[in-house]
């Protein structure tokens, strides 16, 4: 089912918008991540897109058909929620029966049907376990088979691995991978964890303060970002950055500068910048096209490799080493990075300074979306 948010607002106060004027198109059996820090607004999206919420102006379009005015049970969703909303009496065959019971479905029917979906998720030989006799992915697997159950045109994600371990979200996440890819289903993912977004996503839409921000794949997100913003929100660890002045076609940072790419960025116009580049782009020593020394604050060690925090200019700087080096706090150091792995915006404004570019036609800023 193709999707379609065309310039959707909602307010509860009535003082300010929680979503403004939202654009965003979704096609047909793609998977979306709904990407931000808390109170970004995305939650509220999906509860407009689950008929929970109304909008107060703008429509919602599923499949070219409007359905600003359809109830939650007529829109053909299935919804899996942070909390897994059990039934702690009802057996796990129970559960996955429920909502085909309210759609009153024949007994055999709905047991076939719930059947078959818990060997989708795997349940198959916990049919007859209440919630309180199951781990917490394994209830996870029960909210997730309820959801499928219904065979919905549009699957809800609402935070769903959020409540689970390290392990337990890594396994659920391809197991939720390999479902939606096996069944086709439209999927909307509501998340503040890039990993899971960039892991899961076809595309991703990064929210702030009710707007979309940039809405493209992970990895034009990662390597294109439109502004400072979703530099400092994609990324682990994140991106370094330093600031400095434009002179002709190079950049100042400290006493030093440094020649740019004219055929990547726009300089015109801006004289202050904020050069980032990511952690896992810098090297040590002078292999690089742009080389500066700096001084360790102190060292972390991760068993396949080394974090360094150093100091340069002025700017902390975070990069890896090779987990063999013995490295000193306080001890001078040289690194290195190439002019293809730089990113400048303007510190004004905060927008990347990177010439557009033919190829990059699937993005959405500000919540005005371009196709």
């Amino acid at each position: 089912m193709k999707i379609e948010l065309r310039n959707i607002t909602k307010s509860f106060d009535k003082k300010s918008n929680v979503i403004e004027k939202m654009n965003l198109k979704i096609n047909d059996g793609e998977f979306v991540a709904l990407l931000g820090p808390s109170g970004c607004g995305k939650t509220t999206t999906m509860l407009m897109l689950a008929g929970i919420y109304k909008p107060d102006s703008g429509d919602i379009y599923f499949d070219d058909q409007k359905v600003n005015h359809l109830e939650p049970k007529d829109r053909h969703i299935g919804m899996v929620f942070q909390s897994y909303a059990l039934y702690p009496h009802m057996t796990v065959l129970e559960n996955i029966c429920f909502p085909l019971k309210q759609q009153k479905i024949p007994k055999r029917e709905r047991l076939q049907r719930a059947k078959e979906a818990a060997e989708m998720v795997r349940l198959g030989d916990l049919l007859e376990r209440k919630p309180s006799e199951l781990s917490g992915g394994q209830q996870q697997r029960v909210a997730l088979a309820r959801a499928i159950v219904k065979r919905p045109k549009l699957l809800l994600l609402d935070e769903p691995m959020s409540n689970l371990d390290a392990g337990l979200r890594i396994e659920m996440r391809a197991e939720i991978s390999r479902l939606q890819k096996e069944l086709g289903i439209t999927t909307i993912l509501v998340t503040h964890d890039q990993e899971e977004a960039m892991t899961l996503a076809d595309r991703i839409a990064l929210m702030k303060d009710g707007k979309i921000v940039q809405y493209d794949t992970p990895m034009k997100l990662y390597h294109e970002p439109v502004n400072i913003e979703v530099a400092k929100f994609i990324g682990t660890p994140p991106m370094n950055f330093m600031e400095g002045t434009v002179v002709g076609n190079q950049v100042q940072i400290g006493e030093r500068t440094y020649p740019m790419d004219e055929g990547k960025f726009d300089l015109t116009g801006s004289n202050e910048v904020i050069l980032g580049v990511r952690p896992h782009d810098i090297r040590l020593g002078w292999t690089g096209d742009i080389r500066f020394y700096g001084h360790v604050r102190y060292v972390e060690t991760f068993g396949h490799s080394k974090m360094i925090h150093a100091d340069m200019a002025g700017n902390r700087i975070q990069f890896f080493a090779e987990p063999h080096l013995s490295i000193d706090t306080g001890a001078g150091i040289q690194f290195s990075f190439n002019l293809s792995a730089i990113h400048l915006f303007d510190k004004e404004t905060g927008k990347s300074l990177r010439k557009p570019g033919p190829e990059r036609t699937e993005m959405s800023v500000g919540g005005a979306a371009s196709y």
